[in-house]
């Protein structure tokens, strides 16, 4: 009974009018983003300035980690789902995740492709590949456990949670990038690995703020010895570092990464659809296209919204003028900027939805989409206007703090609404499943955005012009798209049976 009282007493307990667990996964979220932008901010300069990649191998490298980020989560995602939980797989993949950081810290080497390190940074990067794949998608599930699938609370939740995840984006490509460029490829990495060392301190610490949520399905199956010897969550655990073995051993052979991919993407895309048409009821099966329809628009957002780490990064370094009150700044801490926007707005843009739903008017989550995609390509096309603006001298730096303002804008109608709509549409034997392909999803879209910075060219003076027509391309394909999106949303708002969530839990 004491137990009991405890818990109602931890349950009453809220902040800012949410539950105290949103602010510890808050802060978790934020020093995993921390090593993740960072690391992410200085990875294209590493490439090409230090093992002396040229630009083509460099993008599809980058392009092929950031899509295995992203890929991963969907193992994650059914691990969790079916054995460990979503907190246990929070756990175990930050420490994936910061193994991998100082690793990449203590094997950097003299510079160029010596083999001995080549082979070091990339069994480290397969490591933090593993762990965001057991820490990306429970995380956020984490967050959708602490609110009612009808909680009107759950959109504002998703997007406070997000501005924890871009204060770490902030902080992340200033720290790392200054230690990585001015003193040394190996302090911007390792401080990295702080940042998630920081994380997981916080998340065992404080543990209790969860109450109980992301606990294992069935805790004594998991303690249940295997074929191994060692207990079912002990073999998942081996099986992880055999993981991080395979990658390393793949991650090399970028371009076939990527359309392996793509062919892994259609399978689990079959996966859920054989599932969704042959378990669930009209309702549920409705939902399910819906959560599918939004999922779809993942690649082509973020393919255009990932050149900030690529092409766009590449591109600040060497045609726009950084200098700002006589200093030169870094190109990677350009990288910071996005997420400063994001710690202005997202509290707005919380706000805002607030406001119009209280009135009824705020846009479903499929037209939120439609606006996004719309957001994203007037970006790129601003960027090219200023760049016309400036003929043969340099792009204005204002034009780069533009494409992230309307970039900023269009990911805070994309992503934190995705996530809360996967969790609201999923049902709860799969929201580990579809989180993760949501995730998946963004995997998709890193490697067709390492394909198109491959398409700019290397961003030299000679190439500006390709740079800038491949933008505009894209740009007005994204405008041109969202449009369409806009004008189903009715349709897909219908096939959510947003009048009905809730009320299954509650009978």
């Amino acid at each position: 009974m004491a137990t009991s009282d405890m818990a109602t007493a931890q349950a009453g307990k809220t902040w800012l009018g949410h539950p105290r667990g949103l602010f510890l996964l808050f802060f978790a979220e934020m020093w995993e983003r921390f090593s993740y932008y960072g690391m992410r901010a200085i990875l294209i300069f590493y490439l090409t300035k230090h093992f002396l990649f040229g630009e083509d191998k460099a993008y599809l490298l980058y392009g092929a980690y950031t899509s295995l980020v992203y890929i991963t989560p969907v193992i994650g995602g059914y691990l969790s789902d079916r054995f460990l939980g979503p907190r246990k797989a929070v756990l175990v993949g930050g420490v994936f995740i910061a193994i991998g950081h100082f690793l990449i810290a203590v094997t950097e080497g003299p510079g160029g492709q010596d083999p001995v390190f080549l082979n070091g940074f990339y069994l480290a990067l397969a490591s933090i590949i593993v762990g965001t794949g057991f820490l990306k998608a429970n995380i956020s599930v984490l967050v959708g456990e602490l609110y009612p699938r009808d909680d009107h609370r759950r959109d504002p939740a998703f997007s406070i949670f997000y501005m924890g995840i871009n204060m770490g984006g902030m902080l992340g490509p200033i720290v790392c990038g200054l230690l990585g460029e001015l003193w040394g490829w190996s302090w911007g990495f390792g401080a990295a690995g702080v940042g998630m060392l920081l994380g997981l301190v916080m998340f065992v610490w404080l543990k209790a703020w969860l109450l109980g949520k992301g606990e294992p399905p069935a805790p004594q199956q998991l303690r249940a010895p295997t074929a191994t010897g060692l207990s079912q969550e002990w073999t998942i655990y081996l099986g992880a570092a055999l993981g991080v073995v395979g990658i390393w051993l793949v991650i090399r052979y970028a371009e076939l990464l990527g359309y392996a991919l793509l062919g892994f993407s259609a399978l689990t895309v079959v996966y859920i659809l054989w599932r969704t048409l042959g378990t669930l009821g009209k309702v549920d099966r409705d939902r399910m296209f819906a959560a599918l329809f939004l999922i779809a628009l993942n690649p082509l957002f973020w393919g255009l919204f990932e050149q900030t780490g690529s092409s766009l990064n590449i591109f600040t370094d060497r045609n726009v003028d950084r200098n700002i009150l006589g200093w030169d700044v870094p190109a990677s801490l350009f990288q910071s900027v996005n997420s400063v926007f994001i710690i202005l707005l997202a509290p707005l843009f919380a706000l805002l939805w607030t406001f119009l739903d209280k009135r009824r008017l705020e846009p479903s989550s499929p037209a939120k989409f439609g606006i996004g995609l719309i957001l994203c390509g007037a970006g790129f096309l601003v960027l090219v206007a200023g760049a016309a603006m400036a003929g043969e001298n340099l792009t204005p730096v204002l034009f780069v703090f533009l494409i992230y303002l309307f970039h900023t804008m269009a990911e805070l109608c994309f992503s934190p609404v995705g996530l809360s709509a996967m969790t609201r549409l999923s049902v709860s034997s799969m929201v580990g499943l579809v989180m993760g392909t949501w995730f998946l999803a963004m995997a998709a879209g890193n490697f067709i955005a390492g394909l198109i910075a491959r398409a700019t060219g290397s961003g030299e003076a000679g190439n500006v012009t390709q740079v800038l027509d491949i933008y505009t391309r894209i740009g007005w394909f994204a405008v041109v798209v969202g449009g369409l999106v806009l004008l189903v949303s009715p349709y897909v708002k219908r096939m959510m049976h947003l009048d009905s969530i809730g009320s299954e839990e509650k009978h």
